[in-house]
């Protein structure tokens, strides 16, 4: 291999003039017949090709590649992504220079997060308020708020028509340049919905039933469900202001979902879906004491486990924790390194707020993010001690979580005692995500 071909595998390539790179890009275009354009900062290669007929390519057939060397350019990626098959359409930001490429699937996600959005506002004004400064909204998701219907959680999901208008969009509502209703909003990706292939859904006889009140009991929900057929709810578990009906039988929880969709239970209009099973593969255990703790939770508040059921919406994330040096088996492994501190290299503040989730690797910074996100106070934490049989002082936190917005208040403690303080406050914030 050349010198120079050497250099450009390790992301070391020669420096090029303007002049040999736009000769090298227009000899690329003059080859292979792709037009070439750059818009909204980024330039696209193709889309569709030439002599291309029929729609373009369905979802699930893009790449996302990232840590692209900054002075590599399309005619030498091009080749390179060839060998995999023919090129629809590239279009090239830069970034991450002298790193090893990644890729990964591109997720064609039409979904916005908007967090931090006043309680009082209506579905209504939220989509008409998305419409007047972003294209393409089709629908605005809002939840209401556990305690008082009348509310809402602070948070929706916006829906767009593409995964362009929805990342142009992204960039519209950049926080500080709009403030809808004089709030300074959160702006982020929502993670897909989960997709569950339809043989599996066939063989679901659970319903996730949503927007109860917090007062309404197990009891309560299962006589309602009884109602239109004696006898053929097996059980139900609540947990906060959703839960899960079982039936005997899957035809059973078909036609209860048809005929309660929509019902009045204590005051609250419910909504009723069948429940998504749980890649057990893919859900966390941690085995702390010869135990194992119940499957994550997804940290907005949806559900994402109990008896292989879950509904997700939002922002889901699995909860890698580790106690007692171990690591949960099935969490995704946060990528722990670090990188040489070159002088010269300029370091920008800011909040660990605007961070993603995957860049916390602990139970404790995940429910002070979540508890940010939702515009509540910052979690407290009251820590109690007690002696075992064998004379070890054990410990436990109980968690405090207060809603600014409306002055409640809920605790949460697990039943699980811990030998560290460290462990002891992961576990307790663990159990409160849980929960939530």
């Amino acid at each position: 291999m050349h010198e120079e071909n050497k250099a450009a595998a390790n992301g070391c390539g020669k420096i090029r003039s303007g002049a040999q790179n736009g000769a090298a890009l227009l000899a690329l275009m003059e080859k292979t017949g792709y037009s070439m354009v750059q818009q909204n900062g980024q330039r696209k290669f193709g889309g569709p090709p030439p002599g291309w007929k029929g729609p373009p390519p369905p979802r699930g057939c893009e790449v996302f590649v990232g840590k692209i060397p900054r002075d590599m350019y399309e005619d030498e990626l091009v080749p390179v992504f060839e060998r995999a098959g023919k090129i629809y359409e590239l279009r090239l930001m830069m970034e991450f220079s002298g790193k090893f490429i990644g890729v990964c699937v591109s997720l064609d996600n039409c979904r916005l997060f908007i967090g931090a959005i006043p309680k009082d506002k209506k579905k209504e004004e939220i989509l008409n308020e998305m419409k007047k400064v972003t294209e393409g909204v089709v629908d605005v998701i809002v939840y209401p708020n556990a305690t008082d219907k009348t509310k809402n959680r602070g948070f929706a999901f916006v829906e767009y028509e593409s995964h362009r208008a929805a990342a142009m969009a992204r960039r519209r509502l950049i926080p500080g340049t709009f403030q809808p209703w004089g709030h300074t909003i959160q702006v982020d990706w929502a993670d897909p919905e989960k997709v569950v292939d339809e043989e599996t859904m066939q063989r679901v006889k659970v319903l996730y039933v949503r927007n109860l009140m917090i007062s309404t009991t197990e009891d309560k929900i299962k006589a309602e469900f009884n109602k239109f057929k004696p006898g053929v709810v097996e059980r139900v578990k609540k947990l906060r202001d959703y839960a899960f009906v079982h039936f005997f039988h899957r035809e059973d929880a078909v036609a209860a979902m048809s005929v309660m969709n929509g019902k009045c239970i204590d005051g609250a209009s419910i909504e009723v879906t069948l429940a998504k099973p749980v890649n057990k593969e893919s859900s966390w255990k941690q085995h702390f004491n010869g135990q194992i703790s119940p499957n994550s939770e997804n940290l907005l508040g949806f559900p994402n486990k109990e008896d292989g059921s879950q509904k997700s919406l939002g922002k889901p994330a699995s909860l890698p924790v580790r106690l007692n040096g171990q690591h949960s088996p099935g969490s995704p492994e946060v990528e722990r390194s670090t990188y040489s501190f070159f002088p010269g290299i300029k370091l920008t503040p800011i909040s660990m707020y605007s961070l993603k989730l995957n860049h916390f690797s602990s139970a404790v910074m995940h429910l002070d993010y979540f508890c940010h996100k939702n515009s509540w106070a910052p979690p407290e934490y009251c820590l109690y001690s007690t002696t075992s049989q064998d004379g070890k002082i054990l410990l436990v936190y109980r968690v405090l979580i207060s809603s600014i917005a409306d002055d409640s208040q809920s605790y949460f403690m697990p039943e699980k005692l811990c030998t560290t303080v460290e462990d002891a406050k992961e576990l307790a914030a663990q159990f409160t995500l849980l929960h939530l």
